[in-house]
């Protein structure tokens, strides 16, 4: 979608009124409400301006816009796949018009028409589990193929992976993030973030160059929960950004879905909070379709083979274990286990244990955790 000078010139006012500050999305909206553009705000007069903000910020609207300060932006405009959405615009999300606080622009890099597709949102701990790794990739893979997008904030950990099973059904992916689009946090997703431009898309409320900051997460997970439908909550502890994606989510009037875990792991009981304040407790794809009210896109053919796939996948983990490995396997049963434990429940001794541990992670069948246990992979 090319891009005119009267168009960067306009988009540019949008930016240049955000920046001023003091004004938030809500006050921005409130200049929005009186003035009807921020070319007409800033026209207005002083005194017209003092009717509606504070005295400080009416005199910083005032002194006009620096159209030398906004180079940066109008050559990063101009590059292919940038885009700048506001509230003026037909591509700007209807779903956070819903929300009491929606941002007045976006910055959007990729598919503009997956802003205004059904989505789900998949959030969780960035120190995660294989297993809720696991999970996540899993569900944001099946979820696609229910038409959904799959929004999440590229963090470590659930959001990821989240991305990436989006990303291997050749579905759709919004990462919402809370830096300028011009950088990738964290670096080491780089490389996914260069993938969900060509395949999906990132969208950021934050000017561009800036950097990584605490209290910009929280406002950016309003955005994660506004876009979708509901929130999907894998792995949490109790105080962590999801529960704060989840709380907001609830308040914007959303579906709030968890997945339960160990009684004894602390990225479970995040989940488990949820759940005891209402969340449906979610264990298979089932749980959140029927709640959604959404059919499977998918046809007969395609859900057949995954169906064998799927069955051929477990027909495999259940075969290429030996005697003794399924007896440590099964000891383990789905609880994190220290080796005494496992040495005690098998009637194996240290070494024995130990090696079948070694080959069993380097499988991807078991893990290792923090304490020195160890938990089965399902």
């Amino acid at each position: 979608m090319s891009i005119n000078r009267e168009e960067i010139a306009e988009k540019s006012l949008w930016v240049s009124l955000g920046s001023i500050s003091g004004i938030g999305p809500q006050t921005y909206c409130s200049l929005l409400k009186a003035f009807g553009s921020p070319v007409n705000v800033y026209s207005a007069s002083l005194s017209q301006l003092k009717e509606v903000v504070s005295a400080n910020i009416a005199s910083l609207i005032n002194k006009g816009f620096d159209q030398d300060s906004f180079d940066d932006f109008a050559q990063w405009l101009l590059s292919p796949n940038n885009h700048l959405v506001t509230l003026a615009d037909s591509e700007y999300p209807q779903s956070l018009l819903e929300i009491s606080d929606p941002p007045p622009y976006l910055y959007a890099k990729g598919n503009l028409a997956l802003l205004n597709q059904p989505s789900i949102a998949i959030v969780g701990s960035r120190n995660a589990s294989v297993q809720g790794e696991k999970n996540a990739e899993a569900f944001a893979y099946d979820l696609c193929h229910h038409g959904l997008c799959i929004v999440s904030g590229l963090a470590l950990g659930i959001d990821g992976a989240a991305h990436r099973g989006a990303l291997k059904a050749n579905g759709a992916t919004i990462a919402v993030v809370g830096t300028g689009l011009d950088i990738v946090y964290p670096a080491k997703h780089r490389e996914l973030a260069h993938q969900i431009v060509e395949h999906g898309l990132i969208v950021s409320e934050f000017a561009l160059g800036t950097p990584s900051k605490p209290q910009n997460f929280p406002k950016r997970n309003r955005i994660i929960s506004g876009l979708s439908l509901g929130c999907l909550v894998v792995e949490a502890n109790i105080q962590s950004g999801s529960q704060i994606t989840a709380r907001m989510a609830a308040e914007q009037g959303r579906e709030i879905f968890a997945i339960p875990g160990s009684i004894h792991s602390p990225m479970s009981k995040g989940c488990h909070q949820l759940i005891k304040q209402g969340a449906k407790l979610v264990d298979c794809l089932q749980d959140i379709t029927e709640e959604l009210k959404i059919q499977s896109r998918v046809d007969a053919t395609a859900s057949t083979a995954t169906a064998r796939h799927t069955h051929e996948h477990q027909k495999t983990d259940n075969t290429s274990v030996s005697p003794t490995e399924r007896l440590l396997l099964d000891a383990m049963g789905f609880d994190p286990a220290p080796l005494e434990r496992l040495v005690t429940l098998t009637g194996l001794t240290v070494a024995e244990v130990s090696s079948m541990l070694m080959l069993l992670e380097l499988e991807g069948k078991v893990t290792s955790l923090s304490g020195g246990q160890y938990q089965k992979i399902m």
